[in-house]
């Protein structure tokens, strides 16, 4: 057994902001880049973010309640986190 499967086990409980990344446009002049989404406005991110996280297409920016953003594969995000479905 390797010493990963060791280590304690967690379960997710935040409540975070998020949507599925549907396209990204590198600007080649920053090295940032534009995140694309279906029903919301694009979000730009710096090339520390892109850097760091290597988002793609599929995943998930991930918004916490700190401010820190962060980038989700899709399985990942879709095992950990259920939609909280808003009132009209």
């Amino acid at each position: 057994m390797s010493e990963e499967l060791n280590l304690p086990r967690y379960k997710c409980h935040k409540e975070v902001r998020a949507a599925r990344i549907r396209g990204i446009i590198i600007n080649e002049g920053t090295g940032g880049a534009s995140l694309c989404f279906k029903d919301y406005p694009n979000i730009e991110v710096d090339h520390l973010f892109m850097t760091k996280h290597n988002p793609s297409s599929g995943g998930y920016y991930v918004v916490y309640d700190d401010g820190y953003t962060s980038w989700s594969p899709a399985k990942a995000f879709e095992d950990g986190y259920t939609l909280i479905e808003e009132a009209a």
